[in-house]
């Protein structure tokens, strides 16, 4: 195996000498390995107890020599292997790509397995060496110990505790009826005293039936046939108290000199299945004394199986090794020749072709196919280059005049080739993204390029505005282009017109009624106000309101008809307080199966506002909360409308248990959204409106346990600039109606 020549060989001038592998060194590398097994099995022998585990440090030295030894003869035979292939090999060289590849791959292998290895060792050693140690026995034994004697004192404990808790309650009796709030306060008392969880009273009839008389206990069940009869028989006999054990707790039944056969049961509530695990821990411990006597032979298997791992590991890494090298030294020096060939400008190189489909063969003849097709595409790639830079210059001269934005996609990875000015303009980009993905850019537009379709609306957020854009898809061999425009005012311009349109409907059917219920309300004021009982202003607030309403709508279908505009409000200093509880009294008059809340703070907040456009607000919410409320059907049908001041803003939140927000919850502010079969979908649109004109902001939010919260934020600061002293007599009716429905609420 050893007979062979060395690898040295005359070096070139100035070059640096190689050190051979002569057979000496193989050889000494052999005895090395075997002295180093036979010192190994002597020092393991030479140990004292076999029960006890040998020095960690010891065992890993061993371990490392041993390992170094079997992987330093692995390398020299896989060498010895390399060499004889490399012999017979057209590549010549004296087989240095064959050594250096098993060199390679065994270090490769050897250096993380031989590191593995003596972490592992130690690792395992030191950790097993604390479980094996007197301090680990020791605190398995007192772990057994301690738990079977802290539950024998629970025991005796809960015992004693139970017997005197006998006597005192007898004291007690003695004062007392034992169905009294005091006796029950005194059992209460007696269980906190004692550190007890619960009590039981119980009596054991004439019939042999045991009835409850009394019980404490902070727990649901657990107290149902507790004491049985065959313990009153152990008291009977003369037992003191009766233990009684439970999975999670520990019992004692005492005698009660309150009524013949009467007796007291106590319990405290321990760990679950303590008793158990007392049990377990015992079984435990005996185990782990079985393992302590087979110590030294679990460590000297454990670090015999590394080694062998690590030995295994290394071999298959000279084997594969072996094999790489003799597929690739074969075809390597054709390669070589060609390319050098190329590289000297003669493109006509080429390799012998194979039959094989591995990695090399593959490499070969895409060598000839690429320097056969380089003569053919040299000349040409000039001429495309060519080509494709002025076609660049037109396309970019074209898109960088065009208003609409352009995007070209590569239809691989969906990276951005091209974009012009107006594209980033519109999606407000300050750089050109060009070479980053579409889907980080704008994941919208990159959702359309799934699609079938070629036009699309598509809604993207630019600068913290939702935009709108009309984009259509083009596709060519290259990838899909994107061209897409801003129609977010269009679409604005629409909504109004459409508006526009069903305002003026809609005021031409409601202005025909409204004289005659004005009159109407009108005549019962003057016919009936005066023979009502003046006390009762039921008729009045409602007849005031009627004529109220009738004015405010006639004035809104005037305004409201002139393109959906609301009245201009006039803005003064109003309580919040008073146009809340007006506009709670409309609904609660009209439904009273509905309970209506109004929680303030004291003093209640003011807000600088248009008093009936606000109120308008207030009234279009608190009605859609009472239809959600009529539409739930729910157990409790509550609203809730709170206001608060703080930081400069005023909040008006409305609280209900109806059904809840509907699924297009961010689309209900727009005007005609409406998810209800008669509604308008007006009303929160114009809600909206007036909540913008005072400077504020309306959100949506899920109620907890059901429902739906409106909330309304104002700022005061703004509001408080626009303040005027008009007093018309419309803004004096308004508190005149809120005089009246100020006790309702």
């Amino acid at each position: 195996m050893f007979a062979g020549v060395t690898s040295s060989s005359a070096s070139p001038p100035g070059a640096l000498r190689r050190v051979g592998v002569t057979p000496a060194i193989e050889l000494m590398v052999l005895a090395a390995a075997v002295a180093v097994a036979l010192v190994s099995y002597f020092a393991l022998r030479a140990e004292g107890d076999p029960a006890r585990l040998i020095q960690p440090p010891l065992v890993a030295s061993l371990l490392v020599a041993n390992l170094v030894g079997g992987i330093a003869l692995m390398m020299l035979f896989g060498r010895r292997v390399a060499l004889s292939r490399a012999a017979r090999s057209p590549v010549g060289a004296g087989g240095r790509l064959h050594v250096r590849l098993v060199l390679l791959f065994s270090l490769v292998a050897a250096i993380p397995a031989l590191l593995v290895t003596i972490f592992a060792s130690l690792l395992f050693q030191y950790g097993v060496q604390f479980w094996y140690s007197d301090r680990a026995r020791g605190m398995f034994e007192n772990a057994a110990s301690i738990a079977q004697d802290s539950y024998a004192r629970e025991i005796e404990r809960v015992s004693r505790e139970g017997g005197t808790m006998a006597g005192d309650l007898a004291n007690y009796l003695r004062e007392m009826p034992i169905d009294s709030k005091r006796f029950q306060e005194g059992l209460f008392y007696q269980l906190y005293l004692r550190n007890l969880s619960e009590a039981l009273v119980v009596q054991r009839g004439d019939d042999g039936e045991i009835r409850t008389l009394a019980f404490a206990t902070p727990y649901k069940g657990g107290l149902e046939n507790v004491v049985k009869p065959d313990m009153i028989r152990q008291l009977e006999a003369g037992a003191s108290s009766v233990v009684v054990r439970r999975a999670d707790r520990v019992g004692a039944l005492t005698k009660l000199e309150y009524r013949p056969n009467t007796f007291l049961y106590t319990a405290r509530v321990i760990e679950s299945q303590f008793e158990t695990q007392t049990n377990r821990g015992a079984a435990v411990l005996a185990d782990y004394r079985q393992l302590i006597a087979r110590a030294r032979s679990l460590q000297l298997q454990f670090n015999a199986a590394l080694l062998i791992v690590s030995l295994l590991i290394v071999g298959v890494a000279v084997w594969i090794a072996l094999t790489v090298a003799d597929r690739l030294v074969r075809p390597v020096g054709e390669l070589v020749d060609a390319a050098r060939r190329v590289e000297g400008g003669d493109l006509s190189a080429r390799v012998p072709e194979t039959l094989e489909r591995d990695e090399i063969g593959t490499l070969s003849n895409a060598f000839n196919s690429m320097t056969a097709r380089l003569v053919a595409q040299n000349t040409a790639l000039v001429a495309a280059n060519a080509q494709l830079d002025s076609r660049r210059a037109l396309i970019e001269a074209v898109m960088s005049g065009v208003s609409a934005g352009v995007i070209s996609i590569d239809a691989r990875d969906r990276t951005i080739r091209l974009i012009n000015s107006s594209a980033q303009t519109l999606m407000g980009l300050a750089e050109p993204p060009v070479g980053r993905k579409l889907y980080d850019i704008a994941p919208e537009l990159d959702a359309l390029l799934d699609q079938s379709g070629r036009e699309a609306a598509v809604q993207l957020n630019v600068a913290g505005e939702m935009r709108t854009f009309a984009a259509r898809i083009a596709r060519d061999g290259s990838g899909p282009i994107i061209t897409f425009d801003d129609i977010t005012q269009q679409l604005t311009d629409q909504r109004r017109a459409a508006w526009a349109d069903v305002a003026r409907r809609i005021a031409h059917e409601i202005k025909n009624p409204l004289t005659p219920i004005q009159l109407a309300a009108e005549r019962l004021q003057r016919r009936y106000g005066g023979k009502i009982d003046p006390a009762d202003t039921t008729f009045a607030r409602l007849t005031d309101t009627i004529v109220r309403q009738v004015g405010d709508l006639r004035r809104m279908v005037d305004e409201f008809s002139s393109f959906a505009r609301m009245p201009k409000p006039v803005f003064r200093d109003e309580s919040l307080v008073d146009i809340a509880r007006q506009t709670m009294f409309l609904h609660e008059v009209a439904h009273p199966g509905i309970r209506f809340v109004l929680d303030h703070a004291d003093p209640a907040p003011s807000l600088v506002c248009d008093r009936r456009q606000l109120g308008q607000a207030l009234t279009n919410i608190v009605k859609n909360a009472v239809e959600a409320v009529e539409e739930a059907d729910a157990s409790e049908a509550n609203i809730t409308m709170t206001l608060a001041e703080g930081e400069g803003r005023v909040t008006i939140a409305v609280a209900d248990t109806g059904v809840g927000l509907p699924l297009e919850r961010d689309r209900i502010v727009e005007p005609y959204m409406t998810t209800r079969a008669r509604g308008t979908g007006l009303g929160l649109a114009i809600v909206k409106k007036i909540v913008e004109e005072h400077f504020g902001t309306i959100t949506f939010a899920d109620r907890p346990g059901g429902g739906t919260i409106v909330t309304l934020t104002f700022d005061t600061a703004p509001l408080a600039a626009l303040a005027s002293d008009d007093h018309s007599p419309s803004h004096d009716d308004d508190r005149t109606i809120a005089a009246l429905t100020r006790n309702r609420i």
